[in-house]
């Protein structure tokens, strides 16, 4: 019964995705075909046609399903979450890549753990067994294990993958945590999830296989790892 009267808002934040966003859309429908669920695409004033994409798969799924939120500009990830959770109508909140990144295939294991446990948050990790990263160079696959390891060993946060963003999340329980989180960038999704650890939540993990993006370029720059080492610094002093 818990199953039938769940809704999930699948929050898809979007930049130059005109490649990837269809197929996304598509592989969410394959993959949860008995789940009542919406998808909130934030886009950022992509100028390659990505928003027009979006409303041609609306006419295909419906706006009920499929639901265009743009903004004007790039204005962060952060941001974009909360700007698709004012339009979100689940009371669970899925937040994922639109690079393919993330495939849909896993949501359904996420949703199970979520009902089998009565989890909080359920998040994606590339650091247990049965997860990993593909189309990585070592240097960067070293780096990402690196910033994970540095922040478990700081902070302590009772969780494999602090940097990942995929994730699944009680809708009340990501108000409470995004309303408090300053970081932006490659630090957003640690101070989520270390927040969220240090006012008690419970959560969850499920093995996910992180694909590097299918088509576009990479948004990860050098600056990156600098501000991901001030994030920590900040995180460390705060919580």
């Amino acid at each position: 019964m818990e199953k039938e009267k769940n809704k999930y808002s699948i929050i898809v934040p979007t930049y130059n995705e005109r490649l990837n966003i269809a197929l996304v859309v598509y592989l969410v429908f394959k993959h949860l075909r008995d789940v009542d669920f919406e998808i909130i695409v934030v886009d950022d004033g992509s100028p390659d046609g990505t928003q027009e994409v979006v409303e041609q798969l609306q006419q295909v799924y419906g706006k009920d399903r499929i639901l265009l939120r743009p903004r004007p500009c790039k204005l962060g990830l952060g941001t974009a979450y909360i700007h698709g959770l004012k339009h979100a109508s689940g009371n669970f909140v899925v937040i994922m890549d639109a690079d393919l990144s993330h495939h849909p295939k896993y949501l359904p294991s996420f949703i199970k753990k979520q009902l089998e446990t009565g989890a909080s948050i359920v998040t994606g990790t590339r650091y247990v067994e049965g997860g990993g990263v593909h189309g990585w160079n070592l240097l960067r696959k070293l780096t990402s294990r690196g910033a994970n390891v540095l922040a478990q060993t700081l902070l302590w946060p009772g969780v494999s993958d602090l940097t990942g963003s995929f994730r699944l999340y009680r809708k009340s329980v990501l108000e409470d945590i995004i309303s408090s989180v300053v970081s932006k960038g490659y630090v957003f999704q640690m101070e989520m999830i270390v927040r969220a650890t240090r006012k008690g939540y419970y959560i969850e993990e499920v093995p996910i296989t992180f694909v590097d993006r299918v088509y576009g370029s990479s948004k990860l720059g050098g600056s990156e790892i600098v501000e991901y080492l001030k994030g920590l610094v900040y995180l460390l002093v705060t919580t």
